[in-house]
This record gives structure tokens, sequence and C-alpha cells, in this order.
């Protein structure tokens, strides 16, 4: 097991939105977290990474409380929110330079093959501001590719992104979680992930009784 919660509770603004939730993965997993509008489903992500509190219960890696680790956990993550998390006057290679200063960058990493490889061969030196959401949003995702963690955490990774985006992102979740990688993503997408093990839990379904 490289990550598990346990008993995690999340609490916004007076409103219990999960109780109890547990979960684990082990290499070559993936988590599928669905539920309804409001169900806490972006809050569970950022408590996964570390940028909000559990109202109670804990995240542990590698069978340790993260805040034991909190170093080599947070260097294994790699955090793509609702936003594309690109800067808008800087070019898709910039961005990608700028995110592996920020990372344990991949060795001997090819960034316009990794750009091409996510259609955006021909944007590379465009500045992402003159582009349309969804090649933005391919610029986020390429972020994945030049980093070395371990641990994807993705909300709504497919938005914006048509027919043959979504199948390449696809696989690209497929080669990292069968080289030993682990993806937790929110989605409302039905996923094509044949080939590995997919676990889902709906937070609709955790949201306490009256």
């Amino acid at each position: 097991m490289l990550i598990a919660a346990r008993d995690l509770a999340c609490e916004r603004d007076d409103r219990l939105l999960f109780s109890d939730l547990n979960f684990q993965l082990a290499a070559r997993e993936i988590l599928q977290v669905e539920g309804r509008n409001g169900s806490g489903k972006t809050s569970l992500l950022r408590i996964v990474c570390g940028l909000a509190l559990a109202s109670s219960g804990g995240i542990y890696w590698r069978d340790q409380p993260v805040e034991r680790v909190r170093t080599d956990y947070l260097g294994q993550i790699n955090y793509l929110g609702h936003h594309a998390g690109v800067k808008a006057e800087l070019t898709p290679l910039e961005n990608l330079r700028f995110a592996q200063a920020l990372t344990n960058p991949r060795r001997d990493v090819d960034l316009g093959a990794v750009l091409g490889r996510l259609s955006l061969r021909g944007f590379e030196d465009v500045p992402c501001r003159m582009l349309s959401a969804g090649q933005n949003r391919r610029v986020g995702l390429a972020r994945l590719l030049v980093s070395d963690a371990l641990l994807w955490v993705l909300d709504e990774p497919f938005t914006a992104l048509d027919r043959k985006g979504i199948a390449d992102v696809e696989d690209i979740f497929l080669e990292h979680v069968q080289a030993g990688g682990i993806v937790i993503l929110t989605t409302h997408h039905t996923t094509r992930l044949d080939g590995c093990t997919v676990k889902v839990i709906d937070l609709s379904a955790e949201v306490p009784g009256p």
C-alpha cells in the first residue's frame, strides 16, 4: 500500500460533506472519485494534497502519517486542479521548463515530444493567453510528463478536451499506472482505463443523513 485515507471526515461552512471515509491504493491502481456537485470531491483532493485539513482522520503514505513524511510525500505529488495551472504570458515550452524547476524532473525528457504527444506541436512558442481552453488544459496535463512524481491527483482532467484529447490523456494515465504510479481523479467522464485496477468511491453516498 502506498497511500491510504483512514476515517477521513470533511466539514465546510458548518456542513459535513463526508465522514468515516476510507480507501487505500497500491502501485498500479487508480481511484476515481464520483459524486454530485457539493459532495466534497475537490475538498477530498485538496486534503490528499495537503492543501486543506481534514476535520478528522488522516492520510497515510507508505503506512506513515503524511505529517511525519511531509517532504517525501509532497515530492511525490503532481496536482492539477480545475484550472489548467499555466501562466498565460509564458509559452507551452516555458511553462514546462517552469514546472520542471518546481518538481523532481524526469531526466532527459524531450519537452517538444511531450507537447507533440498532446497535440501541441506547432504551438510550442505561442503565449498560452493566445491558446484555446482545450490547448491550455493540454499544457497543464503535459506537466505530468516532466515529473517523476508517483501520485497524480487530478480534478476533472478531461475538462475542455475533445475526443482525441481525452483518448490521449487516458493513454498517458494507463502508461503511468502500468509503470508503477497511482492516479486519483474526479471526473464525470466514463473513462476507458482497461488493463489496470480502477477503484471507485461515490461521495454522494458518504453524505451523512440528517
